[in-house]
């Protein structure tokens, strides 16, 4: 199991919502590269960044600083957040992207989205966002009017290889992780999910930990990290992942 520190970007910073809600956003001060590379430095082997302005309207987004981060570290970076046409695909991956999420794109335009599987295979994953067990899309500000579970049976079927399942109501509230949800998502799809949000310890780490005979393959932090409370460090040592 593999331990992904996030960098969420709104106006080129570095931030943390509480339950995805944009009016109650927290800056960290830092530059988003030299986050990125310290997170790097203390051996992260992976990065997570979603893009919350693309998120929200669609727009361009952080996609230069994105770019700057990818460029300034020599480790796979995920990239998500407002991802709905091939044009953006293209550009993220060109930029140096090792794998790009889809979210809303996959309840708007199913039959668009099958395609771009077809196309870039395993270089996507599906980025189920959920609260109380209800599908969340457009920077989780619209319901998606399906269950978290069915979706992933969905995105199953249409050959995803890989979800990243956040649950909104975890999301940066630092009250632990739900676990029921997340070893339910393991279990109903079998497919590899990475976890996010909740996380606000060590023992929620490894709580994560224990359900990767379900097919838990990581789980993604942040605020934990950013607060001082967990390190990338102490992170991989409970998750036991190796160099």
């Amino acid at each position: 199991m593999i331990f992904i520190p996030a960098i969420d970007l709104i106006d080129g910073k570095c931030v943390r919502l509480l339950q995805g809600d944009y009016s109650k956003k927290t800056q960290y001060t830092g530059d988003p590269v030299d986050i990125a590379v310290s997170f790097q430095d203390q051996g992260t082997k992976y990065i997570h960044i979603v893009d919350l302005d693309a998120a929200k309207d669609g727009s361009s987004g952080n996609r230069k600083v994105i770019k700057k981060i990818i460029g300034a570290v020599s480790i796979p970076v995920e990239v998500g957040g407002g991802v709905r046409n091939r044009e953006r695909i293209n550009i993220l991956l060109d930029s140096g992207a090792d794998r790009i999420i889809l979210g809303t794109i996959i309840i708007k335009e199913q039959s668009f989205v099958q395609e771009l599987v077809d196309e870039f295979g395993d270089r996507l994953a599906a980025g189920i966002d959920a609260k109380n067990g209800i599908v969340r899309i457009s920077g989780w500000t619209e319901k998606g009017n399906i269950k978290s579970i069915d979706l992933g049976k969905r995105v199953k079927q249409m050959g995803f290889s890989l979800i990243i399942y956040t649950d909104i109501v975890a999301d940066g509230m630092m009250r632990g992780p739900n676990i029921i949800e997340v070893k339910k998502m393991a279990q109903k799809t079998e497919l590899p999910v990475i976890a996010s949000g909740g996380i606000s310890s060590i023992e929620d780490v490894k709580k994560i930990k224990q359900l990767e005979k379900y097919g838990v393959s990581g789980v993604i932090s942040g605020k934990a990290i950013y607060e001082g409370v967990i390190s990338v460090k102490e992170a991989r040592e409970a998750l036991q992942e190796g160099d």
